[in-house]
């Protein structure tokens, strides 16, 4: 009987090497891993292959939200509670851009918080984590069963860990 509570957790210093020992797991068909950078790196997201945020597709739809929301409410007490000055329409759009674009920032700033949460709520998995990955090596914490961990170790440790421990 295999349990998944641990796995196997390598140090890097150098990202290529740590790169290079993602593209290794996935190449022996090992996808469940977590990578600690202390900075963004696009070589070690290439080598993990991730896509491009959905979140900024929550930013997108509530500042369409939040213009139309903006154009609406003032166009409707515009016409619930008309006043004409100065001769001019009374649903003049115009004067309205700086409630519309002030809805836009809040809805879409609201929008992508909710987004964020979402995301990173469904997405949440716990690992093996170290001080040190956020300030000068990378980690790879590796999720394998009991039978299969030394030889994922020795994999890292051919891919140019500096340290490889098993967490149970």
């Amino acid at each position: 009987m295999s349990t998944m509570t641990g796995g196997v957790l390598a140090s890097y210093r150098f990202v290529d090497a740590a790169s290079g020992a993602i593209r290794t797991l996935k190449a022996e068909g090992i996808r469940d891993f977590t990578v600690y950078t202390p900075v963004p790196n696009v070589e070690i997201a290439q080598a993990v292959g991730h896509r491009v945020s959905p979140v900024r597709l929550w930013t997108l739809l509530g500042g369409l939200l939040g213009c139309a929301s903006g154009f609406a409410l003032t166009l409707w007490m515009s016409f619930d509670w008309p006043l004409v000055v100065g001769g001019k329409p009374i649903g003049s759009v115009i004067p309205y851009v700086v409630i519309a674009f002030e809805l836009t920032i809040l809805f879409g700033a609201g929008a992508t918080i909710l987004g964020l949460i979402f995301h990173s709520w469904r997405n949440r998995q716990m690992g093996a984590y170290e001080g040190r990955f956020t300030d000068d090596h990378i980690g790879i914490f590796v999720r394998c069963p009991t039978e299969r961990r030394a030889e994922v170790e020795a994999l890292l440790r051919a891919a140019g860990a500096e340290e490889v421990r098993v967490e149970s």
